[in-house]
């Protein structure tokens, strides 16, 4: 039987130098409605996937906590028993909930990686970043001023949108590429990203650094030039030169400076390895600041990759465990430095840079992606198999349990959404039956749902798209767009203001209000304080 920990007790914990993890385990849009500061989000419906990254040890104390709507799934016993599956032991609920914690006097938040926005909005407070709005800018780029505009967020979200002329140069690559940029020290630098988060961050990461240049954070970025007027490019796309000697020279030195002023610790291999083999101490997260490219074409076996912009940007996306160990890995420790320099600041205390980075180390190539071992008990169907089965004519259902974000963006015709999590009761109350085909993006997602399924319907037949909906699309098959036919209601993923479809505008000053006020509740919370240098 698993236990319950009241919310005073779970605030007290809180405050502990020990580590813990506390699992919000609804869906990503649920819990941006209203959740624990603290609480990482490792929604049911991909918690076999996600968990062994998020929370390393397996004897990790967890506590689970949903909302009162939970209970209509079953979310946190079924979450408890996917947990004692994958080998966790240590495992409570929150009694009451999130509503208990909010009527115990506590506070809740909305939105989503809340503390990390908070520290860009103390960032920003503390050391007086320069910034600049969107109408100033736009009146220096039409006089032709010196000026360089760098978004620092990651090339998808760069595609998505754009201000014209910009350069993409994720957070983490700021000082590694600015000075194979930036020839002229006389140029303005002006740093942006979708609000405000990564804009203060990066702007203050270069000033931190001494770069020569004068250096601004785009005042609510993409968003408050959208809010002024002004036009936003799409699909745009940068290749970046990499960094000669003797750039890479003079980013290095600003780095030691950076890592004597904030105490950056580093780790050699052997002390590494040690605690990679430790079994009975700390949770060790080994993550790759480097770029997805990067780590795909090589990267340390156990690493994770974890883009240093986003890692700051995104914290409790990558990590879990409260107060566990951290160690960064790039190439040449610029870009883990400048990174670990954020992350003391947020408060982590036992971080470390590995000495001298990847180099001479055995790498393994790939994504690193959790491989799923496929059950007899469920059957394959290949893309030219389905398509076959959906020319004939033949009625089955076909389910597709992607995020609606992904299936709004591309599903196979005639295949109906729902979330995994969720596929009890809105498959059943649809009143659907017969053979059942599920898909999702690269398929691991749709064989977790096909198994459940066989549990709830075993005299049915059920069947998973190998290779997914990517298969599907990789052998030129149609891909239709929009929310077409959703079984779940559409909250599973928090989507950003300029994604929303009806009156962005308002939603994205709504957002920047949101993110401008954080610092204030963070300060009334009392749980977590930044660190001021």
């Amino acid at each position: 039987m698993n236990k319950t920990i009241t919310s005073k007790q779970l605030y007290r914990m809180i405050l502990t130098d020990n580590e813990f993890a506390l699992i919000d385990v609804r869906e990503q849009g649920e819990f941006a409605t209203s959740h624990i500061l603290t609480a990482c989000c490792v929604p049911l419906s991909a918690m076999e996937i996600l968990m062994p990254e998020m929370v390393p040890r397996q004897d990790t104390t967890i506590v689970l906590v949903g909302d009162c709507f939970s209970s209509r799934y079953n979310l946190l016993q079924r979450a408890a028993t996917c947990l004692h599956e994958l080998g966790y032991q240590d495992i409570s609920f929150l009694e009451g909930g999130i509503e208990s914690w909010h009527d115990t006097g506590y506070l809740l938040f909305s939105g989503i990686n809340t503390l990390s926005k908070a520290f860009g909005e103390f960032v920003e407070a503390t050391y007086k970043t320069p910034r600049i709005d969107a109408a100033s800018l736009k009146e220096k780029i039409d006089l032709d001023e010196k000026i360089l505009v760098f978004d620092a967020r990651p090339a998808e979200e760069f595609r998505r949108i754009s201000i014209p002329g910009a350069l993409n140069v994720p957070g983490a690559e700021l000082l590694y590429r600015f000075f194979e940029i930036v020839r002229d020290p006389d140029i303005q630098v002006v740093v942006n990203c979708a609000g405000r988060t990564r804009s203060i961050i990066g702007a203050q990461s270069l000033i931190n650094a001494g770069v020569p240049n004068p250096v601004m954070a785009l005042e609510n970025g993409t968003m408050g030039w959208h809010l002024a007027g002004f036009e936003l490019y799409c699909n745009q796309t940068d290749v970046l030169p990499v960094p000669s000697e003797a750039s890479m020279s003079a980013a290095i030195h600003c780095t030691r400076k950076v890592a004597k002023r904030y105490g950056v610790k580093v780790v050699d291999r052997n002390k590494l390895l040690e605690w990679q083999n430790d079994t009975i101490s700390k949770n060790l997260y080994l993550l790759d600041v480097r770029s997805p490219e990067e780590f795909i074409a090589g990267h340390l076996i156990g690493s994770k990759n974890a883009p240093g912009g986003q890692l700051v940007q995104a914290t409790d996306d990558y990590v879990a465990v409260r107060n566990a160990r951290l160690v960064l890995v790039d190439d040449n420790e610029i870009r883990a430095t400048m990174t670990a320099s954020w992350m003391i600041q947020m408060g982590w205390r036992d971080i470390f840079v590995l000495s001298g980075g990847i180099g001479g180390l055995n790498l393994e190539k790939g994504s690193g992606a959790q491989l799923v071992q496929v059950s007899e008990d469920v059957a394959v169907i290949r893309a030219e198999q389905l398509r076959s089965l959906i020319v004939s004519r033949n009625p089955f259902l076909l389910i597709d349990v992607a995020s609606s974000r992904e299936y709004r963006e591309g599903h196979i015709t005639g295949a109906c959404w729902a979330i995994r999590s969720r596929l009890t009761l809105d498959i059943k109350s649809a009143g659907l039956t017969g053979t059942t085909v599920f898909t999702s993006p690269d398929g691991i997602l749709a064989f977790l749902a096909a198994q459940d399924w066989k549990k709830i319907s075993p005299s049915e037949e059920v069947m998973f798209l190998q290779g997914g909906t990517h298969a599907w699309s990789d052998r030129g098959f149609h891909l239709e767009k929009g929310m077409t036919n959703s079984l779940s209601k559409r909250d599973d993923v928090w989507y950003r203001p300029y994604e929303r479809e009806n009156d962005s505008e308002k939603e994205m000053q709504a957002y920047l209000t949101w993110e401008v006020g954080l610092l204030d509740q963070i300060a009334r919370e009392g749980t977590v304080s930044f660190q001021k240098f």
